[in-house]
């Protein structure tokens, strides 16, 4: 195999993986709260052959000297961009949605092995049943939804109405006249790309990352920069215009690799076929 097709097909699977993070973003484009992803190539190691003896020659050059040879392109990064993104009206009362980027929820994903606190922009939630009496707040897909102790939100009685104010404070009345008020866990991403995707629009922090200049908890006198609408969803930030441009660019840049190895296989065959 000569270096063309070394070259070709080491920018084939780093070209198949941004397809794949570009297709990912198109099937979520409906996805409340998704943030896209967006993939940047660097180079592999170039090999430099200084073809002049003496550096002398090389003098008036418009490009670097020597010659180089690369070995092809990768995947330097896949980074979540956490651009706000538009916000649909619903009027429903445990609807929310961020007016501010990088501010995720707090959630408590249960495993088979135990529990696990991840991060969601989802703002859509729901009330489960746990008796007559009492209720559970969880997300759409039935995660509980935790409050800034890091504690699952239950609701005892009969509610008459819910409020979220804009700092996350949910003041629940109550049918009785009662009044009940929970403050909903809430987490800043410093640096979002630490933060490893879970599925089910859920994000974690691996284990072996921590600390506060990744992720802060916005609790106590750090609640006033929490920024929260009622009644309403954070839609994708996944522009599907955009999506498509870029992912009929990599297939004709996976085409033209393709290619490269389809030559040099023909010009292998005709020196093979010299005689």
């Amino acid at each position: 195999m000569n270096r063309t097709m070394l070259t070709a097909t080491n920018t084939l699977t780093q070209l198949q993986k941004q397809m794949d993070v570009m297709g990912h973003n198109i099937a979520n484009v409906e996805t409340t709260g998704f943030k896209r992803r967006e993939a940047t190539f660097t180079d592999l190691l170039v090999q430099q052959f200084n073809n002049q003896s003496d550096a002398n020659s090389e003098i008036g050059r418009l490009t670097p000297n020597g010659i180089r040879q690369g070995s092809g392109a990768k995947l330097g990064q896949i980074q979540m961009v956490l651009t706000q993104g538009s916000l649909k009206t619903t009027n429903r009362e445990l609807d929310t949605a961020f007016t501010a980027e990088g501010q995720l929820y707090r959630v408590l994903v249960d495993h088979p092995d135990g529990s696990e606190i991840q991060y969601t922009r989802d703002g859509a939630f729901y009330l489960s049943p746990l008796s007559p009496n009492e209720m559970m707040l969880v997300t759409s897909n039935g995660d509980s939804v935790l409050d800034e102790n890091n504690n699952p939100i239950y609701i005892n009685g009969q509610v008459k109405e819910y409020q979220i104010t804009e700092t996350g404070s949910m003041v629940i009345q109550m049918d009785d006249g009662q009044q009940q008020t929970i403050n909903l866990g809430v987490t800043l991403a410093n640096k979002p790309q630490f933060l490893e995707q879970e599925g089910n629009n859920r994000l974690s922090l691996p284990e072996d990352v921590g600390g506060e200049d990744v992720v802060t908890d916005l609790d106590g006198a750090l609640r006033n920069q929490i920024s929260i609408q009622q009644g309403a969803l954070e839609q994708s930030n996944v522009e599907l215009s955009k999506e498509m441009t870029d992912l009929i660019s990599a297939q004709r840049s996976y085409q033209f690799q393709s290619r490269s190895i389809n030559l040099a296989d023909q010009m292998m065959g005709l020196i093979n076929g010299i005689r």
